[in-house]
């Protein structure tokens, strides 16, 4: 499944684009190439990043790399892998109809090769809500090579059918009609909190911004212990630091 414009095995990036520095690869794995952006020194512990639907890895996390405090920490003590879906790197192609959609499986374990490819035995992993799902069966499969889970807002139970049902649909409008405005505010909702969207003098900078994108790409539509800390919220932030078995 090609997924990328121009394949190729290492491609530098403007600085002032990313103003950390790093290098993108594409690293070939069982389901397809895929995009994994390296920033920090490869000889420090591993930090993969995994997004949430419809965001690659600059819209989701830069956020927190943009915050010096936390860009600081993290490049002090990490190398940061991040890690974009098929089809959501930055200058993707569309994804033909005929190509097949990996399932959630499908994507942890191209997650493997990724660890694979680099050579890295063990990590600590990051992800947001689908990006936290695929993460935490990355742990579940291979608990040995996962050391850690940052889990922010991760999808905790299964969904019901009207979800289900809601979230075919949404899937159809997106794949027909492109990035309509019923489908723009799903996403938005996903995204932010009511209060993000409701503020007293409108609308926060980023809930706008999002809103000026014109359209997503199409496509993606006897167990260790695992330390895990989940994060969700936003005005009721509250952090859970847990460790557990990963049945």
């Amino acid at each position: 499944m090609q997924t990328m414009c121009e394949p190729s095995s290492a491609v530098s990036l403007d600085i002032e684009t990313i103003p950390w520095g790093g290098q993108e690869y594409v690293v070939e794995t069982r389901f397809g190439p895929l995009s994994v952006f390296v920033c920090g020194d490869e000889e420090k512990p591993a930090l993969i990043t995994y997004p949430d639907v419809a965001l690659n890895y600059m819209s989701c996390f830069q956020g927190l790399l943009f915050c010096p405090e936390a860009a600081s920490l993290l490049f002090h003590n990490f190398c940061i892998y991040h890690i974009d879906p098929p089809g959501h790197e930055l200058g993707s192609c569309a994804i033909t109809s005929d190509q097949p959609i990996p399932s959630a499986d499908d994507l942890a374990d191209q997650v493997v090769d990724v660890l694979d490819y680099f050579g890295l035995r063990e990590v600590i992993c990051m992800g947001v809500t689908a990006g936290a799902y695929i993460l935490t069966l990355l742990a579940l499969n291979h608990s040995k090579r996962v050391l850690g889970l940052i889990l922010v807002s991760p999808l905790s139970q299964v969904p019901s059918w009207k979800e289900w049902f809601y979230n075919k649909l949404i899937m159809g409008l997106l794949y027909f009609y492109g990035m309509s405005s019923l489908v723009k505010e799903t996403l938005l909702q996903r995204y932010f909190s009511q209060e993000l969207r409701s503020m007293p003098g409108g609308e926060s900078d980023i809930v706008q911004a999002c809103r000026r994108v014109r359209g997503f790409n199409r496509s993606f539509l006897n167990r260790d212990f695992c330390l895990t800390i989940i994060i969700t919220g936003y005005l009721k932030f509250s952090v859970h630091a847990i460790g557990h078995s990963l049945f």
